[in-house]
């Protein structure tokens, strides 16, 4: 673990290795997501491999890194987006019902044209208008950006020479955020363009100036925001 002196967390504030980053592993129940999915084809095989803690699959970063490195066809979208709900949601029932609504409120064929246009975005464009695009034009029904940025993260470079990389924002690390000395009131929720644009040059500028990878910033203040709830 590294200690770092951070404006924006209190000093002291421990960042993750970027190793401890990587394994960062959610417990899923295959059995409740698969009757929720468009088919069985949408599930990643990856997902099966994960080993199993106290009686549960566990999915770390690392596994959905490499679900998304097949994100250059319809398949490996389908499989992205379904590794990235399942890493982000856990076991409880209500939980995966409500994040597979966006199977249920979405057509295939629609979510497939989405994914393609938000990535194509990503790729071209980088983070920032990869993120507008998910938010209006390509916006998905059901997949806000606590989990639209979670499919930037993954289907992102994992690693960075100097340019922005897409980062997770979601509820906890909007909290971080909005404890921190950033001289802006951060809002929990609903965050606009600007506000993630904001976001990813303020964690970048602190990765560069601690010498980490930026997700160990991103990582850093979800744990400071999961303690602030």
């Amino acid at each position: 673990m590294t200690e770092a002196k951070m404006d924006l967390m209190p000093t002291g504030t421990t960042v993750p290795d970027r190793g401890e980053v990587l394994v960062q592993a959610i417990p899923f129940d295959r059995a409740r997501w698969l009757p929720l999915l468009p088919s069985v084809d949408w599930w990643p095989p990856e997902l099966d491999d994960c080993p199993t803690v106290a009686g549960r699959r566990r999915v770390d970063r690392k596994t959905v890194f490499g679900v998304a490195r097949r994100s250059d066809t319809v398949v490996g979208r389908r499989h992205l987006l379904t590794a990235a709900l399942v890493w982000g949601t856990g076991t409880k029932a209500r939980s995966v019902i409500r994040r597979a609504a966006v199977f249920a409120a979405n057509s295939a064929g629609d979510i497939d044209a989405r994914l393609e246009a938000a990535l194509g975005t990503l790729e071209e464009q980088g983070p920032v208008a990869a993120y507008y695009a998910f938010n209006n034009d390509q916006h998905i029904k059901h997949l806000g950006p606590a989990f639209f940025t979670k499919v930037l993260y993954f289907a992102g470079p994992e690693q960075s020479e100097g340019a922005l990389r897409p980062l997770i924002l979601d509820r906890f690390v909007a909290l971080a955020l909005r404890a921190a000395d950033t001289g802006e009131m951060w809002p929990t929720s609903g965050w606009t363009t600007p506000w993630y644009r904001r976001y990813l040059l303020l964690t970048h500028e602190h990765s560069l100036q601690v010498g980490v990878a930026p997700d160990q910033i991103e990582a850093a203040l979800f744990a400071r925001g999961k303690q602030l709830a």
